[in-house]
């Protein structure tokens, strides 16, 4: 049965389905190997055992009636910390919120339930979702299965860890600059950053807070691309406010055939400089859908690099002061106060953001409203845009408190540890689809992955393209040392 630990969700929902694996059975399989691995890991962070060992019996008696919950009925998963789970801990890996038991599920919790998923463990995360990487004071360092002396990315890194060593099906994380991509690409795994508001963030929010957050984003992790494509179907739909009059109906995949697709590749960029362990499997996989007979060109939207960061890193840090407490907003508005013209370093662009006055804020929102419209544009001739997802390949864990101090090397040298956000603002500033996608490894067998852009709402074209770019080069692949 070791197979199965790396099986994809869509297959073992058929096992399920055909009577040839019981949902008890399945279930008690991954909490074997988690139990196990996750020493190694410290990946999930806090379990229901229990509550999920009698949902799977449950399962199991609805089959023999004859009856099946959804898509997901019994499929073992987890998800990221800060989804409230009732009666479980959230805590974004803040200790002023280590007693903070939720009293209900999140949204996206309740469309798993309702799709018959079985979750029975949470993810680490790093403190307030902030990070690259995922360790907090409260639960610890998680590592890379990969290699444990490096991370597996941040926010949803735990989750990410956790389906890369096999110890899940399925998983669930968020995403507002990279969060469930950079995890992804250093993990070997894939992951779907929906269009904005296509599932709802509500229950994985601050306690006390129902307002979404600009730009950030829940959705999928998975192992295998039509995963993110059953998750992402389950998980879709209104909300209460919007129940009433609203439907959502996903359009089909802009094409079925990898050699139908209309390809644009935007391959680097001076404020983001690729370490060339990874430009060089980029190329290639670019190559790839080349030889295939796809059309590809190096063409991109009228944007401009350092005009769309700026805008992306004021947006994003005007969204995030919302989590900020009162006392934590009156220091930034003091270095703000303090701050020269020329200071463009992350302690800048954070007190600045954060400080926002709101008429400056509608005209930074109306700058991108217009760069949405020329994303509508750009995709009228294109499919999709491939991107790298970041600089280089899981890099060592690295906790110095001074972000403006934190590094990578790139190509030898030291690049500011900030970098890592250029390529993930593309999607994220204009609320774009975005699937990150497996695609080699470098010489130290390191994962790499890519991105993949879409026109906003239209999400199975993305993931479409990733599940057709595996099967002409591969997808993921298994740590050794969990297999």
């Amino acid at each position: 049965m070791v197979v199965r630990a790396f099986a994809s969700a869509t297959e073992l929902s058929g096992e399920i389905r055909g009577r040839r694996i019981g949902c008890g059975e399945l279930l008690d399989f991954y909490l074997d190997r988690a139990e196990r691995h996750n020493q190694t890991l410290n990946a999930i962070v806090v379990w229901q055992t229990d509550r999920a060992r009698e949902r799977a019996r449950a399962a199991d008696a609805a089959l023999a009636r004859g009856e099946c919950w959804g898509p997901l009925h019994g499929i073992p998963m987890t998800v990221k910390e800060s989804f409230n789970v009732v009666g479980l801990p959230t805590t974004f890996g803040n200790p002023l919120w280590k007693d903070n038991i939720a009293a209900g599920n999140a949204f996206l919790i309740d469309r798993l339930l309702q799709a018959g998923a079985i979750v029975f463990g949470k993810t680490n995360v790093p403190y307030m979702l902030a990070d690259a990487q995922s360790y907090n004071d409260i639960y610890g360092t998680t590592n890379n299965p990969w290699d444990r002396a490096r991370s597996p990315g941040g926010s949803s890194g735990g989750e990410a860890a956790t389906l890369a060593a096999g110890l899940s099906v399925l998983g669930a994380g968020s995403d507002i600059a990279g969060s469930l991509r950079n995890p992804a690409h250093y993990s070997g795994i894939y992951a779907h950053k929906p269009t904005w508001g296509l599932i709802s963030t509500r229950g994985h929010a601050p306690p006390g807070i129902l307002t979404p957050t600009d730009i950030s984003v829940v959705g999928p992790m998975a192992r295998h691309a039509e995963d993110l494509d059953l998750a992402l179907r389950a998980l879709s739909g209104p909300d209460l406010l919007q129940q009433t009059a609203w439907r959502i109906e996903l359009p089909p995949p802009r094409h079925r055939r990898l050699a139908e697709f209309r390809v644009a590749v935007w391959a680097s960029s001076p404020l983001c400089r690729i370490d060339r362990s990874v430009s060089d499997v980029f190329n290639r996989a670019v190559d790839a859908v080349a030889r295939a007979g796809t059309t590809v060109d190096y063409a991109r939207p009228a944007i401009e690099d350092e005009e769309h960061h700026r805008l992306f890193m004021l947006l994003l840090r005007a969204a995030t002061a919302s989590r900020m407490r009162d006392e934590d907003f009156a220091q930034q508005q003091e270095i703000a106060a303090a701050l020269a013209d020329d200071d463009m370093s992350d302690r800048a662009a954070v007190a600045r953001g954060a400080t926002l006055l709101h008429r400056a804020w509608g005209n930074a929102n109306e700058a991108r409203t217009k760069l949405r419209y020329a994303w509508h544009e750009f995709f009228k001739r294109f499919d999709v845009l491939l991107t790298p997802v970041a600089a280089t390949a899981a890099f060592p864990h690295n906790r110095n408190l001074n972000r403006d101090e934190r590094t990578v090397m790139v190509n030898g040298t030291a690049a500011p540890y900030a970098e890592q956000l250029f390529f993930a603002g593309l999607a994220s500033l204009s609320y774009l689809p975005a699937t990150a996608a497996p695609i080699g490894f470098t010489e130290e067998r390191l994962p790499v992955g890519l991105q993949v852009i879409g026109p906003e709402g239209e999400d199975p074209t993305t993931i479409e393209f990733a599940r057709l770019l595996a099967a002409e080069i591969g997808g993921f692949v298994p740590p050794p040392a969990y297999v």
